[in-house]
């Protein structure tokens, strides 16, 4: 059935289509990056010029399916199926199915050389974004909602989260990269909030690797994050409480600057992408996570670096003009590029008044870095960690969930 219902001069069709075929091409079509409508209709185009019909396609439990098209498709459409003797029903599955087959699913774009993102916080947010299923559509906020809602906050004081416009929402396929979280923190937050055990301090861990004492294969102590929502794509290196000996232990190691990159250079062949989650304090094992996050020879600027990540109070602004100072001065007397990847405000609440949106501000006028993410102070992250699950599989559509997606495709 078609109707004089037009969207940009195209004809409302409605029709039948069992609902795996339209999952299907709904993925398949963000994943090439254009409209569902489009690939139906190069479907039913190329289905019209074919000799004869393609195979038969089950089509039991069709239900109700619309979409637009070019004037005049249909009628052709229907003129094809007629002198194939086929139902329309019949018809547009195989139409749809054609257009699947002829598109198949595109490889992952994996990068030449492994990136190294060094960051403190929402690292497993970050990992977790960067790891979802690229075969499955999930919420994403766009760029362009991310400037909308710092202005925003400019403004709005009585929310805890800017508002996002659902119109600022798109349904994006994950990235599937194979991605390592590295706890370099003794505190071992991040092994916790993952539900994982810290490394026993009589065994081997990644501080024993970097002094030059290994007990074993550092890959062994890796563990998976939650396989059945990332498939086999999420890893994490837990911490150990001996990495408050660290320091001490460096202090004795040669070329010390190098012994973060020396101890995971050999697990890199299985990643795509390594995040360090540092320590917050700013000694030798800093100096050696900076050092791993520089850029390599063959290297893109901006695919790896240091993702800064600040929260709108004054004392954070403290912290990072150390934590820039840091880095900038290993850069001199190294002679490394180290990039920066843009800065995350965190646990963002504009109720907390005029420091919080000021300090904002103040962050968003920084220009370079930029303000790449503006994640809220909400519940279902401290609810996440309380039962120690990944947020992206605990909530997968909250505002958090959404605002990580939208970090980790500014970090792409």
């Amino acid at each position: 059935m078609s109707s004089p219902t037009t969207s940009n001069d195209r004809e409302k069709v409605v029709s039948k289509l069992p609902a795996r075929l339209r999952q299907q091409v709904k993925i398949r079509a963000a994943q090439y990056g254009i409209e569902m409508q489009s690939a139906v209709e190069q479907g039913i185009s190329d289905w019209c010029e074919l000799a004869s019909a393609t195979a038969p396609v089950d089509t039991a439990g069709a239900d109700s399916f619309a979409t637009f098209l070019p004037p005049g498709q249909w009628e052709e459409f229907r003129q094809s199926a007629a002198d194939r003797r086929v139902s329309l029903i019949q018809g547009l599955a195989q139409s749809v199915q054609l257009w699947l087959d002829t598109h198949p699913e595109p490889d992952i774009e994996r990068p030449a050389i492994t990136r190294r993102i060094i960051v403190c916080a929402i690292t497993a947010g970050l990992g977790e974004a960067l790891a979802e299923d690229p075969n499955t559509l999930h919420p994403v906020r766009v760029a362009k909602a991310l400037t909308k809602a710092l202005r925003a906050s400019e403004v709005h004081s009585d929310a805890t989260e800017p508002d996002t416009d659902p119109l600022d929402i798109e349904n994006l396929p994950g990235p599937g990269l194979r991605v390592l979280l590295v706890d370099f923190d003794p505190q071992c937050h991040l092994t916790n909030q993952l539900g994982a055990a810290p490394l026993p301090m009589n065994g081997d861990s990644l501080t024993n690797h970097m002094a030059g004492e290994p007990k074993g294969d550092l890959n062994d102590l890796i563990v998976p994050i939650d396989d059945d929502t990332f498939g086999g794509r999420l890893h994490l290196l837990p911490a150990c409480n001996d990495a408050f000996l660290l320091d001490v232990r460096l202090s004795a190691v040669r070329a010390r600057e190098a012994a973060l990159e020396r101890a995971l250079t050999p697990l890199e062949g299985d990643y795509d992408v390594i995040i360090v989650d540092c320590p917050p304090s700013l000694g030798l094992s800093m100096d050696a996570a900076v050092y791993y996050g520089r850029r390599r020879d063959g290297e893109n600027p901006g695919q790896s670096g240091a993702l800064i990540v600040v929260q709108a109070e004054d004392s954070s602004a403290d912290a990072y003009e150390l934590l820039t100072t840091q880095i900038d001065d290993l850069r001199g007397d190294l002679q490394v590029d180290i990039d920066y990847l843009g800065i995350v405000v965190n646990l963002y609440d504009s109720r907390r008044g005029y420091i919080a949106t000021s300090s904002l501000q103040g962050w968003v006028d920084i220009k370079d870095p930029r303000v790449v993410g503006l994640i809220g102070d909400l519940k279902e992250q401290k609810e996440a960690v309380r039962v120690k699950k990944p947020l992206l599989s605990y909530a997968p559509k909250s505002q958090q969930a959404v605002g990580m997606r939208a970090l980790a495709r500014e970090v792409l």
